[in-house]
């Protein structure tokens, strides 16, 4: 991967199509902010998942609140899948998402495309096995 990098003309308009700036990602005020919000995905009814932030815990229930509307709501705790830290957006190589889930996979997928990168799988041996 290093040979690569060094092989490619950083100047060119286009390599921001196929490339991510991972050091925007990698900023550890950002990664420390994150952590502190404890953010997970929950089922929601026409996004599929959305994030929420885990607001607490009893027995087999979460209260969680939705990010974007700030709804507070109680979700089963197997309902619940973990998000991957903000260094993981927009990677390329789904099988290096720590949370490998249908929540991240998907929010992933989402955000390639309306940043307009490649979202194919990249893998032969994903695609032979989907």
């Amino acid at each position: 991967m290093a040979d690569t990098e060094t092989r490619l003309d950083h100047n060119d308009p286009d390599l921001k199509y196929l490339i991510v700036d991972r050091n925007v990602f990698n900023d550890p005020m950002a990664q420390a902010e994150w952590t502190s919000k404890r953010l997970v995905w929950v089922p929601h009814e026409n996004h599929g998942f959305v994030s929420a932030s885990v607001k607490g815990e009893k027995n087999d229930e979460v209260e969680v609140e939705v990010v974007e509307t700030g709804k507070r709501c109680i979700v089963n705790k197997d309902d619940i899948q973990k998000m991957n830290p903000p260094k993981f957006n927009k990677v390329e190589d789904m099988a290096e998402l720590t949370c490998l889930n249908e929540a991240s996979v998907l929010h992933n997928l989402k955000d390639r495309y309306y940043s307009g990168f490649n979202y194919k799988i990249g893998r032969a041996s994903c695609r032979e096995r989907v």
